[in-house]
């Protein structure tokens, strides 16, 4: 459980979540920043790579907009939800400006090119529109924009990746953080924007990867969850050591770092996670035993229309291989009800497919047609609002099932658990996670603890998304 490491520990961003570092001292910058963020954890790893260029210009950060010079906005385009609240609080930002001239409101992210012109110019909702590959010229924008105009830069590259800058680690607990290995997608799933908006996928230096881990966990950090569109496709050629490196190999160089450094990733594409990372896994204990494998339907069909490159069958038999070399791996998914066509068989596919493959979690949604996708292009969104809930109430209904099963299977087991802070309902309980990713809360007792700890607990009781245990000493 955790012998390799306990004589030494003794020693040693959902959607629409707001979060900005407080500056605290105010008078350390001559302006303020404040920063929301929505979608996928990409963009709050973004987030923390424009607050590091913002610091730099001399803006310090505010938890309240309404104090703020600059407010921004880190946008998503994955669901139409998330553009309606994104609108709905640039409305409420604008009022606040009518008040207070001088404040700038800028629009960051996946939303940047495609609402760009509707947004500055119709609504005049924002200033400035930066998209994902364009941070570095904020500064410069931000200029155009106090002179009156109204700036714009949503260019993609091909190269950049943010490699020489340290992100801000925004609102951390000083525990976890998120470490971005690569941009962009070359995946082109038939329902997903990210590919016109985040670009063309490409691998970030490895040598700064792991510098920036380094320095993590000789800062405190005791986790990183190292970040891409699909994660098991980086690949680096280091010519200076003359080496490749897969994504295998970079899990093993941050592994080394240290084995008090607990290392996660997302996301994966089933069709790309490969033995040898399964393997790598299952070497080191300080890699967490846990895979998020979105499967989006689990009918051939619809995978088919949706250009996700596997089979029903492909994809259990990845499930199997997991299980197999991993036995005691947590693996959780994406599921998505009523896509273009989906008749009832489709959905009872996608019914067993998660009962199969016995998902821990899932992120469930019902499908929300995007401007600009293949699928837009290509299919009818033909499957009505009221099928489309239906279907997913019954998605979620049968994961909540499965997400109890799985906790319950665990009462009785001891698992090494990473202090993350006090529980969201009481100051007198720890809460962290287990290898697998389950939320475990525990009281704190006697023990002479910390955020940051490894700890092994013994879980006696659950519910349908928490594990209930006790410290074992």
């Amino acid at each position: 459980m955790l012998d390799y490491i306990t004589d030494k520990v003794q020693d040693e961003n959902r959607q629409g979540e707001a979060f900005a570092p407080f500056a605290t001292d105010p008078n350390q910058y001559r302006k303020l920043f404040y920063i929301e963020s929505y979608g996928c954890q990409m963009n709050f790893s973004d987030s923390e790579i424009v607050a590091s260029i913002l610091n730099k210009e001399g803006f310090g950060a505010t938890r309240n907009f309404e104090d703020a010079d600059l407010v921004l906005l880190n946008t998503c385009s994955i669901r139409e939800k998330a553009e309606q609240t994104v609108r709905k609080r640039l409305t409420e930002f604008k009022k606040v400006k009518e008040a207070k001239p001088g404040m700038l409101i800028g629009m960051l992210g996946c939303m940047a090119e495609r609402l760009k012109s509707k947004l500055l110019e119709e609504e005049k909702l924002v200033d400035l529109v930066v998209g994902p590959d364009a941070y570095r010229t904020l500064p410069g924008l931000i200029i155009e924009a106090e002179g009156g105009q109204k700036a714009v830069n949503v260019l993609l590259s091909r190269e950049e990746t943010y490699a020489d800058i340290s992100p801000v680690r925004l609102d951390s607990n000083g525990v976890t953080a998120f470490v971005s290995i690569m941009r962009g997608c070359n995946n082109m799933c038939s329902f997903c924007v990210v590919p016109f908006t985040r670009g063309r996928e490409r691998s970030r230096d490895a040598g700064s990867i792991i510098r920036e881990c380094r320095d993590l966990f000789q800062k405190g950090f005791r986790e990183v969850t190292l970040l891409g569109q699909n994660v098991d496709s980086y690949y680096f050629v280091d010519e200076v050591k003359d080496e490749i490196v897969t994504f295998a190999k970079l899990l093993e160089k941050v592994a080394l770092i240290s084995p008090l450094l607990r290392v996660r990733f997302s996301t994966s594409h089933p069709k790309d996670i490969t033995d040898e990372v399964l393997h790598t896994m299952a070497k080191y204990e300080n890699i967490c035993k846990y895979i998020h494998l979105p499967v989006q339907s689990g009918s051939s069909r619809i995978l088919q229309l949706m250009n996700r490159t596997y089979t029903r069958e492909w994809y259990m038999a990845k499930v199997d291989r997991i299980r197999e070399i991993m036995p005691d791996c947590g693996i959780s998914s994406d599921i998505i009800a009523g896509f273009c066509t989906e008749e009832d068989a489709d959905h009872k596919d996608t019914l067993s497919i998660m009962e199969y493959s016995g998902y821990d979690m899932s992120y469930m949604f019902f499908y929300s047609e995007r401007p600009g996708t293949l699928a837009e292009r290509r299919y009818k969104d033909d499957i009505p609002d009221d099928v489309k809930k239906k279907r997913l109430q019954e998605i979620v209904e049968l994961q909540g099932r499965l997400s109890f099963a799985s906790n319950t299977k665990d009462i009785g087991k001891t698992f090494a658990v990473l202090i993350e802070g006090d529980s969201k309902r009481s100051d007198h309980d720890w809460r962290g996670r287990s290898s697998q990713n389950k939320v475990i809360v525990f009281p704190k007792e006697s023990y002479r603890l910390k955020k940051g700890d490894y700890v092994n607990v013994k879980v006696t009781a659950c519910t349908q998304a928490t594990l209930l245990g006790t410290i074992i000493n």
